[in-house]
């Protein structure tokens, strides 16, 4: 079964009929969104950080006195730059401003250790680091310096960014945030690193020239580096831009999310500089700055993981927090519980509509409408200009079977040209068709009449119970309808007779009582036989990733399994 969108998704007839998607996405660099932007509307805010505000027109004139400097100090186009930051504004800075001269970009996430940052250091050839003055950063990118091929560090300055108010509370925490910056030649602050002349032109081919390496998460094996193109980037982007029926309206965006990954580097920072929006900026997610930012900047949208949304829930200043601005939150990188989904719109107001996506798609495939018909428990209709099919899961070469779940395969402007340096690992990734290649996402899926995807599970999470194949994600998603649970995994576990069986690890709501085996009982009375968990496991917490996402990789290492 194939899909296009045009056809599958009726808030976008406007697309339909018109012809390749070349017609409504032209190939563009990631330079040129911007400054199609900061020419236009250059006094408009892009960053709100604590109150202080960063015009287009400062971040632009910013970005491009980086691009002058890097040239300067001799990196050429195709060479390595690394941010190595948290959400503060001179991501936005850097982020444009290498792309300007030519370089790819590499997300380091701010939360890896000096062994995690050295490995993908050296498999990426990062020449240069972009990090912040923070304990938590500095040190490591330091040890990182003088352990690998890395020249020179770049650093940021986090009081220099911050309101005046700001930066007398940072001053009093001393140590506790800030680090002092070694006098080395090899370690420049960023405001050194802006030079006052013009950068050169760089000629950028948006369909080939890389614009970011993104590190997938890991949670099926080593973390391979996705190779995005500009054009991949800026058309997902606008990919997103164009299922929003307020596009041209205030657009305030929380930025929670961290724009090291990619879900928030497409629909937080490139989208919102599409649509010459702005974003409320936050270093890391807490949930008491979370609310009281996005009531003092009146947001529009927030983009968050489900983690985040059951955060602010839990938090108690969500009961007096002004959610009368909010109109969407976009919900993504894990499946959205059906209950979590109707108390956080109860307490907001604000229509959740879910979405999917991967590293290896820039960012998004598909997702519910912000308007009219949702379907809830699906992941939506694609985006405009992507296609989605259903491969038979034993035998890719061929479509499933009608009325079959399969593996979920996409097509699009924003598919991602290959792995790094993996040429092995990106054969696998795809599959070869007729009509070109098609991203294999590794998703078992079904798509109904109207186009409306359903992911049943992956396809390495699925547990064979004595021949029979069961979906972890259904498990868990029947266990989180009962009142008391918060959070739920199900994975597989060693069984003598059947091979392996299902067992649930769950964690309550606040003053929630339940035991375990009332949960178990519970729970194998409302699903198939051949589903049934052998225990219900309470537990005060369940691993996450870095950004949030239930982790059943790291379980399954926890337990020895």
């Amino acid at each position: 079964m194939t899909v296009n969108s045009p056809a599958a998704a009726p808030w976008l007839d406007h697309y339909a009929h018109a012809g390749p998607w070349e017609q409504h996405f032209a190939p563009l660099s990631l330079p040129e969104m911007f400054e199609q932007i900061a020419v236009v509307h250059p006094d408009r805010p892009l960053v709100d950080f604590f109150g202080r505000q960063y015009s287009y027109r400062v971040l632009h004139a910013e970005a491009r006195a980086f691009a002058a400097w890097l040239q300067r100090s001799g990196v050429m186009p195709g060479d390595r730059v690394g941010l190595f930051l948290p959400n503060v504004p001179i991501y936005v800075s850097a982020y444009y401003g290498a792309s300007l001269a030519g370089a790819t970009l590499v997300n380091f996430s701010p939360l890896y250790t000096a062994q995690e940052l050295t490995a993908q250091v050296l498999d990426s050839g990062a020449r240069l680091l972009v990090t912040l003055n923070s304990a938590a950063l500095l040190p490591t990118a330091l040890t990182v310096l003088d352990s690998s091929p890395l020249e020179r560090l770049v650093v940021g300055a986090l009081g220099e960014m911050l309101p005046l108010s700001k930066r007398v509370l940072l001053a009093l925490l001393g140590r506790k945030a800030i680090t002092a910056v070694p006098q080395r030649r090899d370690v420049l602050p960023w405001r050194q690193c802006l030079s006052a002349e013009a950068p050169q032109a760089v000629p950028i081919d948006p369909l080939h020239d890389l614009a970011l390496l993104q590190y997938t998460g890991g949670t099926t094996g080593t973390p391979k580096g996705a190779m995005l193109t500009h054009q991949n980037l800026t058309a997902n982007a606008r990919q997103v831009a164009a299922i929003d029926p307020h596009a041209g309206d205030r657009d305030m965006i929380l930025g929670v999310l961290p724009l090291f990954h990619v879900f928030a580097n497409t629909c937080v920072l490139n989208r919102t500089v599409a649509n010459g929006g702005c974003i409320a900026m936050l270093p890391r997610f807490e949930a008491g700055q979370a609310l009281k930012t996005l009531a003092r900047v009146r947001a529009t949208a927030m983009p968050a993981v489900p983690t985040m949304f059951q955060a602010l829930l839990d938090h108690p200043a969500i009961a007096k927090t002004d959610f009368s601005s909010l109109r969407i939150c976009i919900s993504g990188g894990a499946p959205l519980s059906l209950p979590l989904k109707a108390r956080f719109e109860a307490a907001s107001g604000a229509r959740v509509v879910e979405g999917y996506g991967l590293t290896e798609s820039a960012g998004v495939v598909s997702t519910n409408p912000y308007e009219g018909e949702e379907r809830e428990g699906t992941i939506g209709q694609p985006l405009p200009a992507t296609r989605v099919r259903l491969l038979d899961r034993e035998d890719p070469s061929q479509d499933a079977a009608a009325g079959v779940p399969g593996e979920l395969a996409v097509q699009g402007p924003q598919i991602m040209q290959g792995y790094w340096q993996r040429p092995e690992a990106a054969a696998t990734a795809f599959a070869e068709r007729p009509d070109g290649r098609w991203l294999r996402t590794g998703d078992v899926a079904t798509i109904d009449a109207g186009g409306y995807i359903r992911i049943v599970d992956r396809i390495k999470d699925m547990i064979a119970v004595g021949g029979f194949k069961v979906f972890p994600s259904q498990v868990e998603a029947m266990l989180l309808q009962h009142p008391a649970v918060k959070e739920a995994l199900v994975i597989g576990v060693p069984e003598a007779r059947l091979g392996e069986v299902p067992r649930a690890y769950a964690t309550l709501n606040a003053d929630a009582e339940a035991t375990g085996e009332e949960l178990h009982s519970w729970l194998n009375a409302r699903i198939g036989k051949h589903e049934r968990v052998d225990s219900v496991v309470l537990r005060e917490s369940l691993p996450k990733t870095m950004v949030g996402k239930l982790d059943r990789k790291a379980l399954r290492e926890e337990l020895g399994i």
